[in-house]
């Protein structure tokens, strides 16, 4: 069976076509129309027309989105791309489409990309982390992607943070509403809004881990802060539902230096007198999000 996955994204929408054995055998990407909600929807349905006429068949359809459909209504709820929200766009794509869909929110398809042949294959139970421009997640058990009645599992990014110290009170306002959430803390642009705040200085988060690298002791001083705050806003997951393995996609799980620091630092949060999951970055990048949308239909 051949699967098609789409990753609806905030700049680019990307298509691939996944055979049998999970190999990309085509493969789109082109820039997603920008506050147009009728154009994403074309985009959407000329990548699978073009794909289609590649492969000479038809493939079941999954879609990886910003945000994801409220059980409650049916609308797309908290997606940061919000031309999407308040819209049926499950039902629209499929009726634009005529035949059946699969959507999931874009952390979820991550996850389960990276759990059904990723970087957690074979484990049991694997937590997917983007840390980017935002903090998203997802939790896959046994291949199956976990879901429940508000479709919000794995938003471990608002959350607060966890055991915060005194100058980490009460945090910044995060776009959700609340204030000190983990995403404030540990996306790209939090990170470097955290450096400033602190050092008065306006680094990206790249160039914050480069100067550390290069030796300087402000920014390195920062970087154990962000490692342990790291530490602690995944212990809390552990101690929720005990991955075995967590991978870490997004522009942010390119810094090296976590995989061996953050598990050091982590065991100070667990309830637990030893931690043995693992941390591990993914093997399929921002391939991910699409391979896991094609991976919906199992």
């Amino acid at each position: 069976m051949m699967r098609i996955g789409i990753d609806l994204g905030g700049t680019k929408t990307e298509i691939a076509v996944l055979d049998q054995s999970g190999e990309i055998v085509y493969r789109q990407r082109i820039p997603t129309p920008q506050g147009d909600y009728q154009g994403a929807l074309k985009t959407i349905a000329d990548l699978i027309r073009q794909a289609e006429n590649h492969i000479t068949t038809e493939a079941m359809i999954g879609v990886a989105t910003p945000g994801a459909i409220s059980p409650a209504s049916g609308l797309m709820k908290n997606a940061n791309s919000t031309v999407l929200n308040g819209q049926a766009f499950d039902k629209d794509l499929s009726a634009l489409l005529k035949r059946p869909i699969r959507i999931a929110n874009d952390a979820d398809c991550f996850a389960l990309s990276e759990a059904v042949d990723g970087a957690g294959a074979n484990a049991a139970t694997v937590f997917g982390v983007i840390v980017g421009t935002g903090t998203g997640g997802g939790v896959v058990v046994n291949q199956k992607l976990l879901s429940g009645p508000n479709a919000i599992a794995g938003e471990w990014g608002h959350n607060p943070l966890p055991w915060p110290r005194a100058d980490e009170l009460p945090g910044h306002r995060c776009y959700c509403g609340q204030d000190g959430c983990i995403e404030t803390f540990l996306s790209g642009p939090g990170m470097a809004r955290q450096y400033q705040s602190s050092y008065q200085e306006s680094l990206t988060a790249k160039e914050i881990v480069d100067k550390a690298e290069q030796g300087d002791q402000q920014a390195e001083h920062y970087m154990q802060l962000y490692e342990d705050r790291m530490a602690r806003a995944l212990a809390s997951i552990i101690n929720v539902i005990d991955p075995h393995v967590i991978v870490l996609g997004g522009g942010l799980s390119n810094i090296q230096r976590v995989y061996e620091n953050v598990p050091r630092l982590w065991g100070r949060y667990v309830f637990s007198d030893r931690v043995d999951n693992q941390l591990v970055q993914a093997r399929h990048g921002d391939s991910s999000g699409v391979r896991g949308a094609a991976w919906l239909w199992d």
